[in-house]
C-alpha cells in the first residue's frame, strides 16, 4: 500500500465530492428518462404528460450547462474537460489496474458526461419540433412552426436518437459496475452521499461547495431559457 493511503485506511476519512444540486440533477434525470418512454407509450392521446416530461428534461440539461460554469468545483466543466487522448490514456491505466484516483469525474468519465448531456439535450430539443410517429396528431410545441421536411426529419431523429441515448446510458451503467468490480470504487454511492474516501486524488483533495441559492438561480434561468425560447419561437407550451 502506498504511504499516502495508510492514514486513509486507518481513519476512513470521507471528503466532499459532489454538491447536493448535482446529485439531485443526476437522480432526477434517472427518473425522467424512463418516464419519457412510459409517458409516450402509455400517456394521454395529446401527449401532454410526455411534453411536460420533455420540458423537465430540457430544463435540467440547461441547468446543468449553467451549473457547469457556476457550480461547485467538481461540477464545473473546467474540472473534467480533458483531451480525448487523455481519456484514452486513462482508459489504458484503468485496464491495467494502475491506481489513478479522481475526486470528481476522471478523464474518461468526463468525456461520457459531455456525450450524455449532448445526446439527452439534442433528444429533448428534437422533441420540440417532432410530431407523434403513430396515429395521433399531437406534436411538439414548435412542430407547427417549421416546414414539413423539418418536422419530418426531427421526428425520425427523435425516434432514432432515443435508442442511441439508451445504448450510451447502458454503457455508462456498465462502466459503473466495472469500477465496482475492477477497482472496488462505488461511484453511485458517492453520487448519493456526496462523499468519497479520502485519497491522493489527481484533481483536488476536496470539493469546494457553493451555496444552494446559486443553484436555484440557475434553475430559474434554465426554466426561463426553455419556456421563453418556446414562446419566442411562436409555440405554445401545451
Amino acid at each position: 500500500m502506498p504511504e499516502a493511503d495508510k492514514p486513509v485506511a486507518a481513519h476512513g476519512r470521507q471528503v466532499m465530492a459532489w454538491d447536493l444540486p448535482t446529485r439531485l440533477f443526476h437522480w432526477t434525470l434517472v427518473v425522467l428518462i424512463p418516464m419519457a418512454w412510459v409517458s409516450r407509450r402509455y400517456g394521454d392521446a395529446g401527449l401532454v404528460w410526455h411534453t411536460w416530461n420533455g420540458y423537465a428534461i430540457l430544463v435540467l440539461v440547461v441547468w446543468r450547462l449553467l451549473w457547469g460554469f457556476a457550480g461547485s468545483s467538481t461540477s464545473r466543466f473546467a474540472a473534467f474537460a480533458y483531451w480525448p487522448w487523455t481519456a484514452a490514456r486513462y482508459a489504458l491505466d484503468f485496464a491495467l489496474r494502475r491506481p489513478r484516483p479522481f475526486l470528481g469525474h476522471n478523464p474518461l468519465g468526463g468525456l461520457v458526461v459531455f456525450v450524455l448531456l449532448g445526446l439527452i439535450g439534442l433528444q429533448g430539443a428534437l422533441g420540440l419540433f417532432s410530431y407523434d410517429d403513430h396515429d395521433s396528431l399531437a406534436g411538439g410545441p414548435l412542430s407547427a412552426r417549421v416546414a414539413d421536411e423539418v418536422w419530418g426529419a426531427a421526428t425520425q431523429w427523435h425516434i432514432l436518437l432515443f435508442d442511441v441515448m439508451l445504448a450510451a446510458i447502458a454503457l455508462h451503467v456498465l462502466a459503473n459496475i466495472l469500477y465496482l468490480v475492477w477497482k472496488g470504487e462505488n461511484l453511485p454511492r458517492a453520487m448519493i452521499t456526496g462523499r468519497k474516501p479520502s485519497k491522493p486524488f489527481e484533481d483536488e483533495a476536496e470539493a469546494r461547495i457553493v451555496g444552494g441559492g446559486r443553484a436555484l438561480l440557475c434553475l430559474v434561468a434554465a426554466a426561463a431559457i426553455v419556456f421563453g425560447g418556446v414562446l419566442a419561437g411562436g409555440g405554445k407550451l401545451l
